[in-house]
């Protein structure tokens, strides 16, 4: 397994690694909450969820959970994650949401999901939501990635194929999904982070 940066890691030690950054946000409660762990999904999840901006819309430097990395192209849409999730890497599920404005890193906001990019990154699956804002009158009707424009998609795909070649990363973007697989991809994400929370309490 590879984290963030390439570097390989053992499946114990990468579980580890992620035990102690739950249970520790969990329980110093003497700190700033924890954008992944404090705040609620939302009593709507999976189909209409809370999601945590890392990128603004346009943002030429890439914010990451915990970290800032490089200057990297530009994101064509607000970028984030969402709370109370887990994912395969370890890391909580990606989400791209489609709205009128940029907002500010750290920002949370209500998102439906419309479809389900799978991305394989360095060999390892990191699937993204595609979402749009769930308070956006331009965006809210949209219900599945077939109603966007053709351009919009073509926009996407090509950011994420493109944006690690000046980091020699190979990333390969399959084609779109349906919201029903993305509401499927995040129900799967609720249900893997309860499961190891609940595993992680018990020992």
């Amino acid at each position: 397994m590879a984290d963030k940066n390439g570097q390989g890691k053992s499946p114990e030690n990468s579980r580890s690694s992620l035990n102690e950054r739950i249970l520790s946000s969990m329980s110093r409660r003497s700190v700033a909450a924890h954008p992944w762990h404090d705040l609620e999904i939302g009593p709507g999840a999976p189909s209409i969820f809370n999601c945590v901006v890392e990128i603004g819309k346009g943002s030429k430097v890439k914010y990451e959970l915990d970290k800032t990395s490089g200057l990297i192209k530009f994101y064509p849409h607000n970028y984030g994650f969402i709370p109370r999730t887990l994912c395969e890497d370890n890391d909580p599920m990606d989400v791209l949401i489609l709205m009128q404005e940029p907002v500010l890193p750290g920002t949370f906001l209500r998102a439906r999901a419309i479809g389900l990019m799978p991305m394989i990154d360095q060999g390892e699956k990191d699937d993204k939501i595609i979402a749009v804002c769930a308070d956006d009158p331009e965006f809210r009707h949209y219900k599945d990635t077939n109603d966007l424009p053709p351009h919009r998609l073509a926009e996407i795909r090509r950011f994420f194929e493109d944006y690690k070649k000046n980091e020699n990363k190979l990333v390969t973007v399959e084609d779109f999904l349906p919201a029903e697989s993305a509401i499927d991809a995040i129900k799967h994400s609720m249900d893997l982070y309860a499961s190891y929370i609940v595993e992680s309490l018990r020992q």
